[in-house]
């Protein structure tokens, strides 16, 4: 039976052989309906989930599965089209696989993109606002760090100070007033999924400092973490939590919300990208 590194390596070199000489540097993970970003890379290759083996599919409404290898700013990209969720049913190793392959491929820099419910307290968050991502809390009662550790990851207890990229975060920041973008900066709590947050969890989240509630970025955050890629999260506000809303949360509000805010959103990405 092949083990964890040897499922890597041969993901990673059935993507070579498809993208020949190109080198990403950088790689974006899109959000529920984000996809459209992938639209502004140029020299295109797309190489479906299907056509990699050992590579989790996703299942979700809005995410398409596919890679988007080219240039954005005449800068090497990999856009992941189609995130993996722990709720599907896969294991916090599983949907943090294509993390793993982003590495070997050369990937130094990781920008994470979600949907997030928006919890007000100390953020005047409202529906669709962008939030960066400053820390997180992991509520999803898992790590993709559990079970067997090899070297060539990074350290077994690496350390969590900093996983949010300070030097990133600032030149979000700047990016973000030149293009005259609001964008607040807040603490993601991540849930396992796939129901909506109760109201009384969303209280015990906000008393512990959480701004935005989602289902994903955190493990795809630690590991990139542990094989010391630089990581910026930058989240939009698709709904209000539970117990803030007024309304029912829907999966279809979700993308919904996201059309409205693409450019935006997309402007910011690449604006980011330029400088980095």
């Amino acid at each position: 039976m092949r083990n964890y590194l040897e499922k890597i390596d041969e993901a990673t070199k059935s993507i070579r052989q498809k993208i020949g000489s190109l080198s990403p540097k950088i790689a974006i993970v899109l959000g529920s309906g984000l996809g459209e970003i992938a639209e502004e890379v140029k020299e295109k290759i797309v190489v479906s989930y299907d056509d990699i083996p050992n590579m989790p599919k996703s299942t979700v409404v809005g995410h398409e599965g596919n890679f988007v290898f080219g240039y954005l700013e005449d800068k090497p990209v990999m856009i992941m089209q189609g995130r993996i969720h722990f709720y599907e049913g896969y294991s916090l190793k599983e949907i943090t696989f294509p993390i793993r392959v982003m590495k070997k491929l050369g990937v130094e820099v990781l920008v994470l993109t979600s949907a997030v419910g928006g919890i007000k307290g100390r953020l005047p968050l409202k529906v669709g606002d962008l939030v960066l991502v400053k820390d997180h809390i992991n509520f999803m009662g898992d790590n993709p760090l559990v079970g067997e550790h090899y070297e060539e990851f990074g350290e077994r207890f690496p350390d969590m100070s900093d996983v949010y990229n300070k030097q990133l975060r600032n030149i979000a920041k700047k990016v973000a007033k030149k293009l005259n973008i609001k964008l607040y900066e807040g603490v993601y709590v991540a849930v396992k999924g796939p129901s909506y947050e109760t109201p009384s969890e969303i209280k015990m989240f906000k008393k512990l400092g959480a701004n935005v509630v989602g289902m994903s970025i955190v493990p795809e955050a630690i590991v990139a973490n542990q094989q010391k890629i630089k990581v910026l999260a930058i989240v939009y506000v698709s709904n209000l939590a539970t117990g803030i809303s007024k309304n029912p949360l829907s999966h279809y509000e979700v993308l919904k919300v996201a059309k409205k805010l693409i450019n935006r959103f997309s402007k910011l990405i690449i604006g980011i990208v330029k400088e980095i």
